[in-house]
């Protein structure tokens, strides 16, 4: 049981087994107790055997797991050893031996991600081997879009269960846009009483004639906001929030109409946005908007660790402020030369706000536009050429090309596909992603933290329609940014298929509504729900 995914940097099969029995032992090490708690609790519940604590390394031996530190390997490197003597898994760090234990949990099989035994007298083997591991990126992300449509807190958590297995350490929290904001902020209570539902929604493409007429809505409380974290930080990961200005804000706006341009259009009028594509009503570029968005994100930094704070910045249509004596006076006293420019003082704002107490601002590629502000970080998402020009400009970048890791596209060109966007992007268009694009010097490539899935929920009403586009191509994605590939043309995607055919049943115990290869199961169609496919391969960018 040795097809791991995502690929490790070296394995080395030996010739016995290792088996876990009731007399089993699982020692933590210093600064390794949070893990053993962890692979305590999900090995317990899997096989039912009681894997009594420890108490030194030695009761580790002959069929006991060790957990320890090595300080001579790096921040998330592990080392994972199975032979005569029991199994022990080293790491450079907790995180490190987090992700051994990961492995451990394939290596079990796929009832070891079951919450009940299936059967307490059958045999818990690992063979020996020896691992050697390390990421690629310290930036292995997912972004998961729940402005659009809300998923209830323990969806969340099943999701950070989820890229945990595969090893992912970033979790991009789409918190707001003009379909929904998510978040309680105590000091601006309308934002969730009336910003956090809309009273109809779209059913498929925005082309679409089909409506759900009943309310949509939901929102985090902020003590749902510190489990999620809290639960997040025990796996490792990171959750980066995002908080979109000045566009994608009229479920704000709707809250709060002195936020939009009120000297265009009656901002009273607005309500949460019932529909999909770029909206118009954008946020006012004045001292007061300003001073709201900082309130919010002073709460938000109670809230959320991260060195990172996501602001958006994209698809800000700026008609309104071509429009706006207030914005136009706002340029003239900045001496800007234009609308974009405005929007780069916009984001500069929150930049240099964000600078002094401690965190960094990322944004969608869009806040090059007029240029970038200082300490910025950039997520390049229309292409790779965002990301090439902050890269050349030593700013920071996670790779996230819509062309290649937008899971919302479609997977096949087949009728049965359920509400096709965009291109096809199969399994394997996936695999071969790069994140690192060819035209960067070595210098410049250091720029590149990562890489990052983005999944935006427009026609996934619910999990299971999140489900079935985010997997199995999440596991290409994890593959592509955790494990040292070769180029695109060059990576042995036969071989990842063999892998999958027993990540598959981890997928099965975990309970995940993948797209299976054959295609779609009769119940995850949507026939008569318009989409919006595209033909052809996607253009480069």
């Amino acid at each position: 049981m040795t097809e791991l995914i995502p690929q490790p940097r070296s394995v080395v099969v030996g010739s016995g087994e290792v088996r876990l029995t009731a007399h089993s032992r699982l020692y933590a090490g210093d600064a390794t107790e949070g893990v053993g708690n962890w692979l305590r609790t999900v090995l317990q519940q899997a096989t039912g055997l009681p894997l009594h604590e420890g108490r030194e390394l030695d009761d580790a031996c002959d069929d006991g797991i060790g957990l320890q530190l090595d300080p001579a390997l790096g921040p998330e490197e592990y080392r994972f050893a199975s032979d005569s003597n029991g199994i022990f898994i080293e790491g450079g760090s907790p995180a490190g031996v987090f992700w051994g234990a990961q492995t451990l949990r394939q290596l079990l099989g796929p009832d070891a991600y079951r919450r009940a035994p299936l059967d307490r007298d059958r045999t818990w083997a690992v063979p020996h081997l020896t691992i050697q591991d390390s990421p690629r990126f310290p930036w292995r992300g997912l972004m998961l879009d729940v402005a659009r449509h809300f998923m209830p807190k323990e969806g969340v958590l099943r999701y950070l269960d989820l890229l945990a297995a595969h090893k992912l350490n970033v979790f991009h929290f789409h918190l707001t846009d003009d379909q929904g904001w998510r978040v309680q902020i105590k000091r601006y209570p309308k934002l969730t009483e009336i910003g956090s539902w809309r009273a109809r929604t779209k059913f498929g493409h925005r082309a679409s004639p089909l409506w759900d007429d009943k309310p949509h809505g939901g929102y985090y409380t902020q003590d749902d906001i510190r489990e999620i974290v809290a639960y997040a930080a025990e796996r490792h990961i990171t959750v980066i929030p995002e908080i979109d200005v000045p566009g994608h804000s009229q479920a704000a706006i709707a809250a709060y109409p002195e936020l939009g341009n009120t000297d265009v259009i009656d901002t009273t009028s607005l309500s949460v946005w019932d529909t999909w594509g770029i909206n118009p009503n954008v946020l006012a570029p004045t001292d007061n908007t300003l001073r709201f968005y900082e309130g919010v994100f002073e709460e938000l930094l109670d809230l959320f660790p991260s060195e990172f704070i996501h602001v958006g910045g994209d698809e800000c249509l700026k008609d309104q402020w071509k429009q706006s004596p207030a914005a136009q006076a706002r340029i003239e006293e900045l001496g800007l030369a234009d609308e974009d420019e405005l929007q780069s003082w916009f984001i500069g704002h929150f930049d240099k706000w964000l600078s002094a107490r401690g965190r960094r601002l990322v944004g969608w590629d869009e806040i090059l536009e007029g240029g970038l502000a200082d300490g910025a970080v950039v997520s390049s998402w229309r292409g790779y050429e965002g990301g090439i020009t902050a890269a050349r400009a030593g700013h920071d970048v996670v790779m996230c090309p819509e062309q290649h890791v937008y899971l919302d596209w479609r997977q096949d060109a087949g009728e049965d596909e359920p509400v096709p966007i965009a291109h096809v992007r199969t399994l394997e268009d996936v695999y071969r992603f790069e994140p690192v694009p060819s035209q960067l010097t070595e210098a410049e490539a250091r720029h590149v933290l990562g890489a990052q899935a983005n999944v935006w929920t427009e026609v996934m009403e619910d999990h299971a329609r999140v489900d079935y586009q985010t997997f199995p191509r999440l596991a290409a994605f994890a593959e592509v940014a955790w494990s040292a590939l070769p180029a695109p043309a060059e990576r042995d995607f036969a071989d990842f298929e063999r892998r999958m055919t027993a990540h598959y049943p981890r997928l099965d115990a975990l309970g995940v509504a993948y797209r299976p290869p054959t295609g779609p199961l009769p119940w995850q169609r949507r026939p008569g729900v318009l989409g919006r496919p595209q033909d052809g391969p996607p253009p480069n960018a």
